[in-house]
């Protein structure tokens, strides 16, 4: 594991020890825990506004938030995104799915 420093304010560092000991747990224990969080939260929400701007497919978004695809499927309702497939797209499915 590797060290870095950062500076937070003081009704932060209250906060993190309230959780910490609200929670049973180290502090840096419940820092990295957020941290994880708010990193997958943030390349779900990428992912999903790359997807909404029709940059990249529904399996690249999933990929790319590190998540599955019905995962990803469940995102897009939740985040009330339409769901984007057009008819070139179902014909090149079908064409995969029914080739021998």
């Amino acid at each position: 594991m590797i060290t870095t420093s950062i500076r937070l304010s003081k009704d932060i560092i209250d906060e993190l020890e309230k959780i910490s000991k609200e929670e049973g747990m180290d502090k840096g224990i419940i820092i990295r825990k957020f941290l994880r969080e708010s990193i997958k939260n943030f390349r779900i929400k990428k992912a999903m506004e790359l997807y909404r701007e029709g940059s990249i497919s529904l399996w690249k978004a999933a990929d790319l938030a590190g998540i599955t695809y019905r995962e990803a499927l469940k995102e897009l309702k939740k985040r009330n995104i339409p769901f984007n497939y057009t008819k070139e797209e179902l014909d090149k499915d079908l064409r995969w799915i029914l080739k021998p």
